[in-house]
């Protein structure tokens, strides 16, 4: 029994959720959103609430139920309150400008590196004195601001021995001990 699934999706004031065949469709302030969802799963909307319900209790209808409630309900918070992430960049020199939908990144490489920020994300880029600059990501599309995120990250991971490299504000990284504690 799926107990995500079976949660229903509360839907705020401003926010409107339709479906057309097997198509859900989320619009609200801040966009507009469509997820796929199989046929044979009912989609009932009634008094501001979304349910979920699957046909049958097979293995495949089981591990769907979870998965297009979670889809659903990140859909609607999407829309409504939009999803941030912000991204630090820790090491001497690394610098981050933007200029429209181009984020220009100085991570110690011999060359600057030009990233495209897909529309529907808007990102900004702050730098203080004695700080690290932090990058900050916002957007409808949960989806897509982790993906961009995540190849943000990728440009230069952070490494165990100095900790230097792009993290998520607040994330934890491990550190490890270099070559002189072995002695």
């Amino acid at each position: 029994m799926s107990r995500i699934g079976n949660q229903p999706v509360s839907i705020p004031e401003g926010v409107s959720v339709s479906r057309e065949s097997s198509l859900v469709k989320v619009k609200g302030p801040k966009g507009e959103l469509f997820q796929h969802v199989d046929a044979d799963f009912d989609v009932k909307i009634e008094e501001g609430e979304l349910t979920l319900s699957r046909p049958t209790e097979q293995k495949r209808h089981k591990s769907l139920h979870g998965l297009y409630r979670s889809l659903v309900a990140n859909m609607v918070e999407g829309v409504s309150e939009g999803f941030k992430k912000e991204l630090e960049l820790v090491g001497v020199g690394y610098r981050a400008n933007v200029q429209g939908n181009i984020l220009e990144l100085n991570l110690g490489y011999s060359h600057n590196i030009f990233l495209q920020i897909p529309e529907g994300i808007k990102v900004t880029a702050e730098t203080a004195k004695g700080k690290n600059p932090i990058v900050t990501l916002e957007g409808y599309d949960k989806q897509l601001v982790g993906q961009v995120a995540a190849k943000i990250k990728s440009l230069r991971p952070v490494e165990p021995y100095k900790g230097k490299g792009i993290r998520f504000v607040g994330e934890i990284v491990r550190r490890k001990a270099g070559k002189t504690a072995a002695k």
